[in-house]
């Protein structure tokens, strides 16, 4: 009688490993700098907008998302409805939902406690680099290791430009207008993401939303234009992809 092979061993793509763990901190470090001097204007432009210390503080450690926060901003001191603010806040962030849907399968065995530190500690390099390195699906040992090595270094260097901000925040004269360093911070980061047409076309339909919309109470417009923009971006690149498939079936 043939003996039954014996069935693979799991992976345990949760094992701690400690080469993995460095390929990721490697990959990440190149842009520790750039998280944290996003932080460190964000935390500034909290303190400058009105929030207390303790509040500003609150915010960055609670929330984790430099342009929610910027975005609910001018929501918080002009005195709007916390459900706006909250949809907002929503709106912007809805790119978090396509980084989970494309994470997700990687980590699904994970306990949920687990998967929530995952989540709260993601950002958008590091979703991204994670993807780059581990385009595929298959389990793979050092898989939260390398995810890690990204994701706890990213989070350090956000909280500490951040704090750094709210603390500087607090003590410089208004009079230097650092109020206006989370507009500029937003357009830096802004202008290289919009090289795709998909992109360009939604900026130019959030940015014509924002205008018209700048009379309506409570920032509503801001979040109108949010919403279009993205919608619109959205609907640009399958409109893209569309037509890229059908001439590659015309000439196939």
């Amino acid at each position: 009688m043939n003996e039954a092979t014996p069935a693979p061993a799991t992976v345990d793509v949760a094992r701690h490993d400690e080469a993995s763990w460095r390929e990721g901190l490697r990959s990440g470090i190149p842009t520790l700098f750039g998280i944290g001097a996003w932080g460190l204007v964000v935390g500034v432009a909290m303190v400058k907008s009105g929030l207390t210390v303790p509040q500003a503080l609150g915010m960055t450690l609670m929330a984790f998302a430099g342009s929610a926060q910027l975005a609910s901003l001018p929501l918080i001191a002009a005195g709007a409805p916390i459900w706006v603010i909250f949809l907002t806040a929503i709106a912007v962030n809805l790119r978090f939902v396509i980084f989970s849907v494309l994470l997700a399968p990687h980590f699904a065995g994970l306990p949920w406690r687990q998967r929530f530190l995952l989540g709260y500690c993601s950002g958008d390099m590091t979703a991204a680099l994670f993807l780059q390195r581990y385009p595929s699906e298959a389990p793979v040992a050092g898989k939260v290791s390398y995810l890690k090595g990204l994701m706890y270094p990213n989070w350090a260097a956000w909280q500490i430009g951040s704090i750094t901000g709210v603390l500087l925040g607090s003590t410089v004269p208004a009079e230097w207008g650092l109020g206006f360093a989370g507009t500029l911070a937003i357009i830096c980061i802004m202008v290289p993401l919009t090289a795709s047409r998909p992109a360009v076309c939604g900026v130019i339909v959030a940015g014509a939303v924002a205008v018209a919309g700048v009379g309506l109470p409570y920032k509503l417009g801001l979040l109108a234009a949010v919403v279009l923009g993205m919608l619109t971006a959205m609907a640009a690149e399958e409109l893209t992809e569309k037509r890229a498939r059908n001439k590659d079936g015309k000439h196939g």
